[in-house]
């Protein structure tokens, strides 16, 4: 971990935990293929994400996902099934990369580094799941497919800044963060909303 300093490596794993609550298989790929060429150095404990069978197994779950993330309910039920996925792959990957880098804390600072990549996991996850849910609601198609991909290029995009540009990196993803919060809010209020109305009795 010689190659990365203190900032990109907050930046990296800010990016990871985050990045794994959207697109978990594309950045466990993205994450293969730079240390595989060599762009980015590996942590001892993300090594194994650079073998090929590894990036093989997740470049068809991405592409299965990038697939199913178009298909309006079918998003959303992928979503729910993986709310037991991404987060705790998230606080994994996130505490791999810390712990490599901090020597002899290396435990105690990988499982700070797993709570704060699940959070962040988590934050992205519930953001994504509840707009896209809300989204579905919606007759028209372009919505969800919009929504679609525009996780599909934050991801690789996020990730690039964290490496490349830190400094770029760290006041978008706290724009990011609070778009999320808002969405999280609006779109369980409006999905709670809807449910009660599906609910409701019709007068007789």
């Amino acid at each position: 971990m010689t190659n990365i300093d203190a900032i990109q490596l907050i930046a990296l794993a800010a990016a990871l935990g985050w990045a794994s609550g959207l697109r978990l298989y594309l950045t466990v790929l993205l994450v293969g293929i730079a240390g595989h060429f060599g762009w980015v150095p590996l942590p001892p404990g993300l090594q194994v994400l650079a073998s090929p069978l590894v990036m093989g197994c997740a470049g068809f779950m991405a592409l299965v996902e990038f697939l199913a993330d178009k298909i309006p309910l079918v998003d959303s039920a992928w979503d729910a099934l993986h709310t037991l996925i991404r987060i705790p792959a998230g606080a994994a990957l996130v505490a791999g990369l810390v712990s490599g880098w901090a020597g002899d804390h290396g435990t105690a600072w990988g499982v700070v580094a797993a709570l704060l990549g699940g959070g962040l996991a988590a934050t992205a996850h519930a953001a994504k799941a509840s707009t896209r849910a809300a989204a579905n609601t919606s007759p028209e198609p372009f919505s969800n497919l919009g929504l679609s991909l525009a996780g599909d290029l934050a991801v690789p995009t996020m990730l690039w800044l964290a490496w490349a540009h830190p400094f770029v990196f760290f006041p978008l993803l706290a724009l990011a963060l609070v778009v999320m919060a808002t969405l999280i809010w609006f779109c369980f209020k409006f999905i709670r909303a809807l449910v009660r109305r599906v609910r409701r009795p019709s007068p007789a």
